[in-house]
C-alpha cells in the first residue's frame, strides 16, 4: 500500500535512522519485492529481498525523488540482486536439504509437497511460454504494481519496449491458456 502524502516524512525519518520509518517502508514494499523475486524463481526470495533491503539501507542517503521513483529504485535493486544471485548459483553446487516436519522428522509431508508441486508445476508450465524479458515485465507490472515507466527503469529498457513485451507476453499467455482448454 503506497504511503502517499506521508512518503516524504517517512523517507526523511528513514534517512535519519528511525525504526518506525524503516518498518513502514518495509511493510509497503516487502510483499511486492518477495512476490516479484518468487515469480522470477529466485532460489530463496526472502533472502534476496533481505539483500535488497540491505542495499536500500546502504544507499538511501543518496536517494532523491518521490515515492514512485523510490519504488522503482527498490525494484531496480531487487532485479540486480536477482541477477547476482543467479550468477552466484551457477558457480556453486546445488545442495538440497530435506524438509523437517512438525514432529522433527526429516522428510516432510509427502501429500502437501505433492499438491504444492502440482500447482507450482501448472503455473510454471503456463509461464514457460514467456521469454525472460516478458516474464520480468509482467511480474513487475502485475506483482510489484509498477507503472510502465518504473518497470522500464527497473529492467533497463525504454517504455515502448516494455509496452511491447507486456503485450506480447499477455498474448502468449492467453494463447497458451486457450489451447489448454477442453472444448465441450
Amino acid at each position: 500500500m503506497p504511503l502517499g502524502h506521508n512518503f516524504e516524512n517517512v523517507l526523511g525519518a528513514a534517512k535519519g535512522g528511525a525504526d518506525w520509518a524503516w518498518e513502514a517502508l518495509y511493510r509497503d514494499l516487502a510483499g511486492p519485492v518477495i512476490g516479484y523475486l518468487a515469480s522470477r524463481r529466485a532460489p530463496d526470495p526472502e533472502d534476496v529481498a533481505a539483500e535488497t533491503f540491505l542495499q536500500v539501507a546502504r544507499g538511501i542517503h543518496a536517494f532523491e525523488g518521490n515515492e514512485a521513483a523510490f519504488r522503482s529504485w527498490v525494484f531496480v535493486i531487487a532485479h540486480r540482486r536477482l541477477i547476482d544471485t543467479r550468477r552466484k548459483a551457477m558457480r556453486e553446487p546445488n545442495l538440497v536439504a530435506f524438509p523437517v516436519d512438525e514432529s522433527g522428522h526429516q522428510g516432510g509431508n509427502v501429500e502437501t509437497e505433492a499438491m504444492d508441486r502440482l500447482v507450482t508445476a501448472e503455473l510454471e508450465q503456463a509461464l514457460e511460454v514467456l521469454t525472460d524479458d516478458q516474464h520480468d515485465v509482467l511480474a513487475l507490472r502485475i506483482i510489484a504494481n509498477l507503472t510502465l515507466e518504473e518497470t522500464a527503469d527497473a529492467v533497463g529498457k525504454k517504455v515502448g519496449a516494455v509496452k511491447a513485451l507486456q503485450r506480447r507476453g499477455l498474448i502468449a499467455l492467453r494463447t497458451h491458456l486457450d489451447e489448454g482448454r477442453v472444448s465441450p
